[in-house]
């Protein structure tokens, strides 16, 4: 009975089994002339694309179980190869708080990169890594000064840890201020809608001819992912700022030669501009003969020199003030007005030199 059963369940299969027909792929379709966008866009890549890096921030922390310090990688980001020395322009936040990095080539090839100088306030970082006699291919550096809204711009980074990829976007608007790390606003930003996510950071943001015209920086989005608002550098303040960090490990900035009270301080007393506290004696203020706050005959204590405008623009806080005076290099002078007394006066300042760089 049960071989029967067998005998009729394979005499079913084979009667209702289905005759297949012969299978083969499919054949392609011709494809043509690659479109003109997509070849500029091919191009860009190409040219570009050898010039990024892929950072990876180390951290060191001592294993509770023993004396051994561990490196861990904590964050990365992009960068990009700025001459044929080795040096490697980012942001600072990519690197800030890290102990170690390791700097990875388009083709793969790793090497540790050691801080040569950071600027917090504009949120750049340069690195250095030690790879002599190896073809590098730096950076083509263009201008962010002639910059339009609505041009073409790509952005070339490692969004998530996924190296050499590739976004495109526009201009979207020019002029934009945000905050870096230090607090100070970073002015001029390129606002493009290009996709910039986590991992993007310090890399370069390129126009249609694959030239450097920002370094991607942040982005606004409440996921942290993009939302079409993103945020770069201008080249201009890159061009301004990287050659300082290679040589001082910094940016150099004129001494004044005084201190000025928080806004906050200023703001209750109701006072316009910002309030000069402390003016450090044989400075530039000094010499200039600006004031700040005193003792008075009768012991009373009386407020310190007002600055309202500076360079013909208005002051109405410290970062006004900051910027003005930023502006400048030493040996510059810096053209205030100042209320004293209720009364204003004017002020020019030669400003001096930071004093390990006097000799």
């Amino acid at each position: 009975m049960i071989l029967g059963g067998l005998v009729g369940w394979m005499l079913f299969q084979w009667y209702w089994e289905p005759v297949r027909a012969e299978a083969a792929p499919r054949p392609v379709s011709p494809r043509g002339e690659l479109g003109a966008e997509e070849r500029a866009n091919i191009s860009v890549f190409q040219g570009a694309s050898p010039s990024v890096v892929f950072i990876t921030r180390i951290v060191r922390r001592s294993s509770p179980f023993s004396f051994n310090v561990m490196e861990i990688p904590e964050g990365s980001g992009s960068g990009f190869i700025w001459d044929q020395s080795g040096t490697i322009v980012t942001n600072f936040h990519v690197i800030a708080e890290g102990d170690a990095f390791l700097v990875t080539l388009a083709d793969h090839r790793t090497f540790e990169g050691a801080v040569v100088g950071v600027s917090p306030d504009k949120d750049l970082a340069v690195l250095h890594i030690d790879a002599e006699g190896e073809s590098l291919v730096p950076i083509q550096v263009g201008t962010s000064s002639d910059l339009v809204v609505g041009q073409k711009v790509f952005a070339i980074g490692n969004p998530f840890g996924f190296d050499q990829t590739l976004t495109t976007g526009i201009v979207s608007a020019l002029g934009r201020q945000i905050q870096s790390l230090s607090g100070r606003t970073i002015d001029g930003v390129i606002q493009t809608d290009a996709a910039i996510n986590p991992g993007n950071s310090g890399g370069p943001l390129l126009d249609s001819a694959g030239r450097l015209i920002g370094v991607n920086t942040a982005i606004y989005s409440p996921s942290r992912s993009s939302a079409g608002i993103g945020f770069a550098v201008p080249v201009d303040t890159v061009q301004e700022v990287v050659p300082q960090l290679i040589q001082y490990g910094r940016v150099i900035k004129p001494e004044i030669g005084l201190q000025i009270a928080p806004d906050a301080y200023t703001r209750r007393l109701r006072l316009p501009g910002v309030l000069v506290m402390v003016v450090f004696d044989g400075g530039p203020a000094d010499q200039a003969g600006i004031l700040g706050m005193r003792r008075g005959v009768r012991g009373e204590v009386r407020l310190g020199d007002i600055i309202v405008e500076a360079d013909g623009r208005k002051v109405e806080g410290t970062e006004d003030f900051l910027r003005a005076l930023e502006a400048h290099k030493p040996g510059e002078r810096m053209e205030l007005v100042l209320i004293r007394d209720g009364e204003k006066l004017e002020s020019s300042v030669l400003l001096g030199a930071p004093a390990d760089l006097v000799r």
